[in-house]
């Protein structure tokens, strides 16, 4: 337990910076019920008011807030959901994505688990931030992009005039969105250049290989259990078939697994989702999934920045 208080002090002092005064959210289920209450002590030690709101499984899966829950969050300083991750309640996180920075800011934790706490946030997330600096610094310079693997995956494409985010673990300032565990570096390609093929290991949470043909930045074939049943929960919905980010783990601890929180933040893992592009590109959406590539080649230019999962950026 003093690791994960341990974690926890370090996510709400060092990573969000919770104030006296601040009315803090924490969204949680009965699993993740032990991380809730290290950060709520920590929360409240930080001299906030905070609100603990406990997701019984008898109303999931949940899709979509409450009356009373929007109320809550347009009140809230500080937003932290740690649900165990499940497809069908993919509106209701976009939801919080998208509501829970306007007045304050929030901490994305889906399938957070206490040895993820203990192993990942309790870091310097200042050795990790220079890093994904380095890296973000040669893809402003360089634009035009290219990901292969052994296994088939071949696609290039341009983020010329695209942001960059860096997730360092900065949460503590209005209008931040980020995760815990953080160590990524990512952005939205430009659509009408996004044409090739992406195999992938791991698809939010579902463990198995898949592929996804995209032609202009739309999803044209697919292939996988996974991938399958991601598109069912989409629907006829056409905003989830578009892609929506391009990711770069930059977290030297993660570990590829089951939990796609910290598989995407593996060190020198590429990732890409559809859906949502959290406003760095053209599609919004309520949905957001993300595509784990392992063992990738990644070039921006001329310049080979990960070669076969190994990062030559030091």
């Amino acid at each position: 337990m003093d690791k994960l208080y341990g974690a926890a002090k370090r996510a709400i002092v060092q990573s969000l910076r919770v104030r006296r005064g601040e009315q803090v959210l924490l969204v949680t289920d009965r699993q993740k019920m032990p991380i809730a209450e290290a950060l709520a002590f920590w929360a409240k030690r930080s001299g906030a008011e905070v609100t603990t709101y406990l997701m019984t499984e008898t109303v999931r899966p949940i899709t979509e807030p409450t009356s009373i829950f929007k109320e809550m969050m347009a009140r809230s300083d500080v937003n932290m959901y740690m649900l165990d991750a499940r497809v069908p309640e993919k509106p209701f996180r976009g939801y919080m994505v998208a509501n829970g920075a306007k007045r304050g800011r929030i901490c994305m934790m889906p399938g957070i688990t206490v040895d993820m706490m203990e192993r990942l946030v309790n870091i310097d997330f200042g050795v990790m931030d220079r890093l994904t600096k380095k890296v973000i610094r040669i893809l402003e310079r360089s634009p035009e992009v290219s990901v292969t693997n052994a296994l088939g995956t071949d696609i290039s494409f341009s983020v010329k005039g695209r942001k960059w985010e860096n997730d360092n673990g900065d949460i503590s300032t209005t209008g931040r969105h980020g995760n815990l565990p953080a160590g990524e570096c990512y952005t939205c390609p430009v659509e009408s250049t996004f044409t090739g093929r992406i195999v992938f290991s791991l698809i939010d949470d579902k463990i198995g290989r898949g592929e996804m043909i995209f032609k202009k930045g739309v999803l044209v074939d697919w292939k996988g259990k996974g991938i399958a049943e991601v598109l069912k929960s989409v629907g006829k919905d056409p905003t989830g078939k578009v892609i929506g980010e391009f990711g770069i783990g930059t977290n030297r601890g993660a570990r590829i697994s089951k939990n796609m929180l910290e598989a995407e933040k593996a060190f020198g893992t590429v990732h890409f989702a559809i859906g949502d592009s959290y406003g760095l590109g053209r599609n919004k959406s309520t949905f957001h999934f993300d595509a784990l590539v392992e063992k990738a080649t990644l070039t921006a230019g001329t310049r080979t920045i990960i070669k076969g999962g190994s990062f030559l950026v030091k």
